[in-house]
């Protein structure tokens, strides 16, 4: 059984134990704005995969490259822009395909994608 990459599963305490973080700094996370864990009836924080993506690159991005949390909004709004960019491009092309094969005409392709890529300059030893 393949498990939804978005669905609920993991407590605070896991994540916090798996990412060897505190669970005040998810707590601060959410508070910020740069997370939004889902909530038990109880109120209790649960975490998707997805949420856990999200939080090793929040904390890449704040531990190795040195971007406060500021920083790492700005770079996850721009980031989650761009990909809805992307989208409408695509969709957009679709389109054009559509409208230009019913004329024989031939559509230029070009395809490029947006990744946040990090280079590690540190030798294991």
């Amino acid at each position: 059984m393949q498990q939804n990459y978005e669905e609920p599963l993991f407590l605070i305490s896991v994540v916090a134990k798996v990412l060897s973080i505190h669970p005040q700094t998810l707590r601060q996370y959410e508070k910020e704005g740069l997370i939004e864990p889902s909530r038990t009836d109880g109120k209790m924080r649960l975490y998707s995969q997805k949420d856990i993506d999200r939080i090793k690159l929040i904390l890449r991005l704040t531990r190795d490259m040195g971007v406060n949390l500021a920083g790492v909004d700005v770079i996850l709004k721009l980031k989650t822009q761009i990909t809805e960019f992307e989208c409408l491009v695509n969709e957009l092309r679709l389109e054009l395909d559509k409208r230009q094969g019913k004329s024989g005409k031939a559509v230029v392709k070009h395809k490029s994608s947006f990744d946040l890529i990090f280079y590690d300059d540190k030798k294991k030893l």
